[in-house]
């Protein structure tokens, strides 16, 4: 019975309150045997049931004006402690002054005041005692498993404490942490939270000797070098990482056991955080109208997500993924962002539909993010390619010159250097049309160049983390085939950056880091999946697609690179074009496009981007024939 009333449901508010005043009475009894050593004076006797009934009836008053029986007990903090506290104290002081109208009728204090600070210490002490002790059995009886997970926690600070005390006060959590680990050698050797501190510095012999299934991370100060140095030995020791988000994101400003998360392959390849200048950003973007083509897209609703937070007027979302943008729009509604932004469906190749929303709106900043990207479905399919990629780009390039957009900022590719397929040579065209445009215009065209991004539609991280879930093959074209890599929020907060201190005709290319052998990454992803390679799960090379490198340009060779103001930005040296020579190159490929000859149109890109050399693809043959002759 008494089980099932505390333990098995909400424990009704009347259990709550008599077993308040249980305790007020228990308190009072204890506080009178103290008072007077255990030997009560028979002068006091006739007292005590005035100071009984006196005492009892103004903390049943308190108790129900300060609501001290809602609270549930099973989820007692230090914020009920507080409240006992509070409200026992505004009924002593209650009982303080009766006290003292008493002897100013009878010239005698029914309750000596000794007896009031003693029954206030013993009440406050005993119910909060109590709400412990039933939240620790509510614990233990809820989640009775002693056969714990034993964990590790990397980070023996605040964070650190916190994450450990929402582990032991979940009850439904299966961790039981054994210590903390942490770098700082002055903490080793010493205790926290009852538990032992290990040097971070011998990270693999606490990992060998203590047997841990888990180390979560919980500082946010660690380099990436470091980050990678923990991961790895975990997942040499077959120890799962996981990782405690930073404190913003904790919900309602607590952390939650399921909030700590498994550490994802993008911690590993991200890198420190890059300084931006948020003020001149700012300056660019607020109370402006911006223009996001693509927006519905990885790098799109990135730029969106980030651009918003810079309090532009009005934010124009343009894509043709109609589902993707209605996700887009009710995660912005969510988080109380949508009031400024439009939704726009439509084709950026669609002229009519393109001049009256300038016409309509009049942009001030355009973000172009709208491209097909996908090396191996462009390379069959090349009209596409040309189509949207060259010649939409051209539409919203002239429409920004006619409507005298401030700063247009194209998304471009590093496959755009020395393209060895139709994707990049088509990016290439359109990097060249807005260099060319830009010198008559008094619009600023910017071109940003980033390599792949990790988690963006059809990169390979999501391709791996769905094979692994399918139990594989994981497919690898080449057992040394390399890529940059770069995050989302990364890569779109420095197109940000570059549009808004950039120079007008420029091409700027982002420092992409290390690059990543992409079997590599496959065997870090089936690690931290807690699979093991050809035994678990196998990883199958097919082979290189047509139109794929086998390594990506280096982008910040010195050689094709001068500096910027940010260290991680750069400007590519690049060869100019007339608008002239372009226009006439670029109207070719769009009558190609009527006469669908996709030969013709390819020889014409070549013609246009003569580094554009053909690898793996039917295209070759376009390169042999420009050599014989």
């Amino acid at each position: 019975m008494v089980k099932n009333l505390i333990f098995k449901s909400n424990t009704p508010r009347w259990a709550i309150f008599l077993i308040d005043i249980a305790i007020v009475g228990t308190a009072i009894f204890m506080a009178y045997m103290l008072r007077f050593n255990f030997s009560i004076p028979s002068t006091e006797l006739p007292f005590i049931k005035y100071a009984v009934a006196t005492i009892l009836g103004i903390r049943a008053l308190s108790f129900f004006l300060g609501k001290q029986y809602a609270s549930y007990i099973r989820y007692t903090n230090t914020d009920d402690a507080r409240k006992v506290l509070i409200v026992c104290f505004a009924g002593s002081l209650i009982i303080a002054m009766s006290n003292g109208v008493s002897y100013g009728i009878s010239k005698v204090f029914i309750i000596p005041f000794s007896i009031v600070i003693l029954e206030f210490l013993l009440s406050s002490f005993l119910m909060i005692t109590a709400r412990a002790f039933f939240k620790l059995m509510y614990d233990n009886f809820s989640n009775p498993n002693t056969e714990k997970t034993p964990v590790l926690i990397f980070g023996a600070g605040e964070a650190g404490v916190i994450a450990k005390r929402t582990i032991d006060r979940d009850p439904k959590s299966n961790y039981n942490v054994i210590g903390f680990v942490d770098d700082d050698k002055a903490k080793s050797k010493r205790k926290l939270e009852n538990k032992p501190i290990y040097n971070g510095k011998l990270l693999d012999e606490v990992l060998s000797e203590k047997k841990a299934s888990h180390l979560i991370i919980s500082t946010a100060n660690l380099s990436k070098t470091r980050l990678n140095q923990i991961i790895t030995s975990c997942l040499n020791h077959r120890v799962q990482t996981l990782n405690v988000p930073p404190a913003n994101k904790w919900i309602n400003g607590e952390l939650s056991v399921k909030q700590i998360r498994q550490v994802k392959i993008g911690d590993l390849l991200g890198r420190d955080p890059i300084l931006l200048s948020e003020e001149t950003i700012k300056n660019q973007i607020k109370d402006k109208v911006v223009l996001i083509t693509g927006a519905a897209g990885s790098i799109g609703s990135e730029i969106v997500r980030q651009a918003i937070n810079y309090k532009p007027r009005r934010l124009l979302l343009v894509d043709q993924a109609e589902s993707d943008l209605y996700e887009l729009e009710m995660e912005l509604s969510a988080n109380k962002q949508a009031e400024c932004i439009e939704i726009v469906i439509g084709d950026i190749c669609n002229k009519h539909r393109m001049h009256a929303l300038f016409e309509k709106e009049k942009p001030e900043i355009v973000y172009h993010a709208a491209a097909y990207k996908h090396v191996p479905l462009m390379e069959n399919n090349p009209t596409e390619a040309i189509y949207t990629n060259i010649l939409g780009t051209r539409l919203i390039a002239n429409l920004s010159h006619d409507f005298k957009v401030e700063t247009f900022v194209m998304v471009s590719t590093d496959k755009a250097v020395n393209p060895t397929n139709v994707m990049g040579a088509s990016k290439r065209v359109a990097e060249i049309y807005t260099q060319a445009l830009n010198k008559s215009s008094k619009t600023n065209f910017i071109t940003t160049r980033f390599g792949n991004v990790l988690g963006s539609n059809g990169s390979v991280i999501p391709l791996f983390k769905k094979q692994i879930e399918q139990g594989g093959p994981l497919t690898v074209t080449h057992p040394e085939i390399t890529r940059y890599f770069m995050t989302i929020p990364e890569a779109c907060q420095l197109v940000l950056e570059a549009g808004s201190s950039g120079k007008g005709g420029d091409i700027y290319i982002f420092d992409m880091g290390e690059s990543v052998k992409i079997t590599d990454l496959a065997r870090q992803m089936i690690k931290l999946s807690g699979l093991e390679e050809g035994k678990d799960i196998q990883i199958v090379f097919t082979g290189l697609r047509p139109g794929e490198k086998l390594y990506e340009e280096l982008l910040n060779d010195e050689e094709n690179t001068l500096p910027t103001h940010h260290p991680q930005i750069m400007i590519a040296k690049v060869a100019k074009y007339g608008l002239e020579e372009v226009e006439e190159k670029v109207k070719l490929l769009e009558e190609g496009i009527n006469q669908k000859d996709e030969i013709e149109l390819v020889k014409v890109l070549k013609e246009l981007v003569p580094e554009y050399i053909s690898n793996n693809s039917v295209y070759q043959k376009l390169d042999k024939e420009k050599t014989t002759v």
